[in-house]
């Protein structure tokens, strides 16, 4: 009986330091090494939402003191081949997946978690000496699928010469959007720039009158923020119509929240997060909190639509 005893204390002696060993293995070998509210995770976002993104980032770590989000900021095309290549657990982009990635992560055996959490506008903004800052959604048109090339051709009188279109990067979604939302895929102008940055694109735009810039309303959208605030100061916002009569003046819309908010300002688009995470880890944490109250609220401060806490529009009646 004593010697059954020793045996089995000994046993446990030699298999304990084991088990410990295989937990500690786990944690390297698995990584499974962060939950919804702490741990390290890299994220990659277009840079057309930096400061929105930048906004939740901080909140959340502040919230939660042992989260780290590492967030990186591209163009959508390098965003979304991050997540397709395990780069980034997850993205922040303005479209779903198309069916070619959507077979990637079949093959994968991995299905995406898309959460929409924003609704955001293509902004259209020019020169402060351009006299040209409305345009119908027939303008717009013509404009980007290269049918009108001149000033000129826009307003007879405008002693502007040749239309120079610029986007934020190589790959912008703001290019991809209108592209496919605008000229139905056809191809853009060859007159095109691309300024590699949002902050590159306005400082073209403020020294360049014959410019027409593209960016996302998110960079121009929060007054609070320094920012914005400068970026306005160096350009333009133009109204956009819907109604193909120009002298309609009423229905000229700036992409401000209330109109996005209503529809009628006619450049928007959806935010998503999208989440290759097969797990609740930190990836579906921080999804999690800019879809929750919180962060909506952030999104509403900022100036976007966010999809789900309601925008209060006021009707001022004369």
């Amino acid at each position: 009986m004593k010697s059954s005893l020793s045996f089995k204390f000994y046993w446990r002696l030699l298999i304990l330091p084991m088990l410990v060993a295989g937990i500690f293995a786990c944690n390297r070998e698995g990584k499974i090494e962060d939950t919804p509210t702490s741990g390290t995770i890299k994220i990659s976002v277009d840079e057309a939402f930096a400061p929105i993104i930048d906004s939740h980032v901080y909140a959340f770590q502040k919230f939660y003191k042992y989260a780290k989000v590492n967030a990186s900021y591209k163009s959508e095309a390098e965003t979304v081949k991050d997540l397709l290549q395990d780069s980034a657990r997850l993205i922040v982009i303005s479209r779903p997946l198309t069916d070619d990635e959507k077979k990637v992560f079949e093959q994968q055996k991995i299905i995406p978690r898309i959460t929409k959490i924003a609704v955001d506008g293509v902004a259209l903004i020019t020169h402060p000496s351009n006299p040209d800052t409305t345009f119908t959604m027939e303008e717009v048109r013509t404009i980007f699928s290269g049918k009108v090339t001149s000033w000129r051709q826009l307003n007879p009188s405008s002693k502007l010469s040749d239309i120079t279109i610029v986007f934020d990067n190589a790959g912008s979604s703001t290019a991809r959007y209108i592209t496919d939302s605008v000229i139905n895929k056809q191809p853009l102008p060859k007159k095109i720039f691309a300024a590699k940055t949002n902050k590159a694109l306005v400082d073209y735009v403020a020294q360049n009158p014959n410019a027409l810039g593209v960016i996302g309303v998110n960079w121009i959208s929060d007054f609070d923020d320094s920012t914005s605030i400068g970026f306005l100061r160096k350009i333009k916002v133009a109204a956009v119509s819907n109604n193909p009569d120009k002298e309609v003046t009423e229905a000229f819309v700036q992409p401000f929240q209330g109109y996005l908010a209503q529809k009628s300002y006619p450049l928007r688009r959806n935010v998503y997060i999208v989440s290759r995470e097969a797990r609740a880890g930190l990836g579906t944490g921080f999804a999690s909190f800019v879809a929750g109250d919180k962060g909506q609220r952030i999104i509403l401060k900022s100036g976007l639509v966010p999809a789900s806490v309601p925008v209060r529009i006021i009707s001022i009646k004369e």
